[in-house]
């Protein structure tokens, strides 16, 4: 059975009550994971790492260190779209590594619409001088950043 955004997005997506604490969020992709890290009673995003693995357990291995390093309330993954808001390969890989944080690290996930933070990410690193290749290495932890921006700004809100 295939799962489309509709079925996850009343589960994953709003608070009921917002948790206080570090929150992270990931930027999920086939060959690199870019992290942020946030306080969301500050609500302000920062970019951290770039997971730079195709290999799961590497993945995993990382990000269990940074859970045990920041200790975070809040785990916040970004969920790719086609631009009409249907659902795309990624989108199902993304649902996929969310329930995988989840069960891996009994810590809540929330799922947050991530369409057009790469392109939005790339054109910040350009203004900044970043360009071409150079942007490799920190586009999808600014891509996260911004995914994690937009949770803080959409549940402070809300609230």
């Amino acid at each position: 059975m295939t799962e489309n955004f509709m079925d996850v997005q009343p589960e994953y997506q709003l608070l009921d009550q917002p948790l206080q604490g570090i929150v992270l969020a990931f930027d999920f992709g086939k060959s690199r994971i870019g992290v942020a890290i946030g306080n969301n009673m500050l609500g302000i995003a920062r970019s951290l790492v770039t997971i730079d693995s195709e290999v799961t357990e590497r993945r995993f291995v990382v990000i269990a260190q940074l859970i045990e390093t920041w200790k975070p309330v809040l785990l916040v993954v970004g969920l790719p779209m086609n631009s009409d808001g249907t659902a795309h390969e990624m989108t199902q890989l993304s649902q996929r590594f969310a329930r995988r944080l989840a069960g891996r690290f009994n810590i809540k996930v929330v799922l947050q619409d991530e369409r057009y933070t790469s392109q939005t990410a790339s054109a910040a690193l350009r203004e900044v001088g970043i360009t071409g290749r150079k942007q490799k290495s920190e586009l999808d932890q600014v891509a996260a950043q911004q995914i994690l921006q937009s949770f803080f700004d959409e549940q402070h809100a809300i609230t």
